[in-house]
């Protein structure tokens, strides 16, 4: 398992590559909802970024979990390759915030999405990393 202090220059390479993502987080009846997203990660930091429209399921699942936030994962898979990072996640709204996931965005996956006024952000405070390369 990679230490999320120090995961090694494979697996953050690995979270460089363009890759379909997906997020899970949990419905208020505990069952995991699980859909494709973007993810950008920022080692030193330990953030992992989702954007997102403030009105989509995954948004209202991390809000239903209180101030505190709710615990999610990331994961990404190539082949034989996969890393997952799991940690709490919040919602950021501001504009700021936004700004700067679009950005991360834009550079891991070479586009820069459409405007979107109701644009937020999942961050997630990385606690553990999963993976094999």
């Amino acid at each position: 398992m990679p230490d999320v202090r120090n995961p090694g220059p494979e697996y953050l390479a690995f979270w460089r590559e363009r890759h379909v993502c997906t997020l899970t987080t949990l419905r208020p009846n505990g069952t995991p909802h699980v859909v494709p997203v973007g993810v950008t990660y920022d080692p030193q930091t330990r953030l992992a970024r989702v954007i997102t429209s403030g009105k989509s399921r995954k948004v209202a699942h991390v809000l239903a979990a209180g101030p505190q936030g709710a615990r999610v994962a990331v994961c990404q898979m190539q082949g034989r390759r996969w890393a997952t990072l799991e940690g709490v996640a919040t919602v950021r709204t501001e504009a700021v915030q936004v700004e700067d996931a679009v950005r991360r965005y834009a550079e891991r996956y070479e586009r820069t999405p459409a405007p979107n006024p109701e644009r937020v952000v999942i961050e997630i405070a990385v606690d553990r990393a999963l993976g094999r390369g």
